[in-house]
């Protein structure tokens, strides 16, 4: 029996916001800040290698980290993080049967939380002397 192509769902489905809810919506994020964190957690362990290579490697990487490039990088991580827990914190809620009639709001709240958070971080890392 041949799988109708219209009903099966693939990979790139995860990311399609086509007829999405909130719920959709906190799916939709919560695997991409996912995704994020994982090849950050990459980006982590490749310069904590630059430690073994000796002082002079790492402080080539200190100075090349000071760009507002890598500034705004560690605060896409920053936003992830706080969005992946936040969201996090929901579901588990959600399956405790916590505020079940309430997930729109929740999801809303773990959003703005994210963004004044964020805000708040960015003010500090782009005043920081």
């Amino acid at each position: 029996m041949k799988a109708d192509k219209h009903n099966s769902k693939g990979f790139w489905d995860w990311f399609n916001p086509a007829g999405r809810d909130a719920g959709g919506w906190a799916f939709i994020l919560n695997r991409i800040s996912a995704l994020g964190l994982a090849f950050y957690l990459y980006l982590h362990l490749f310069v904590l290698g630059k430690l073994a290579q000796g002082p002079e490697a790492f402080d080539q990487f200190i100075a090349a980290a000071k760009s507002p490039l890598y500034t705004i990088g560690e605060l896409l991580v920053i936003a992830a993080a706080l969005y992946h827990g936040l969201n996090g914190v929901r579901l588990v809620l959600n399956s405790f049967s916590i505020g079940v009639p309430r997930q729109k709001q929740m999801f809303y709240t773990a959003l703005l939380l994210t963004v004044i958070v964020t805000i708040l971080f960015a003010a500090r890392m782009f005043t920081a002397p």
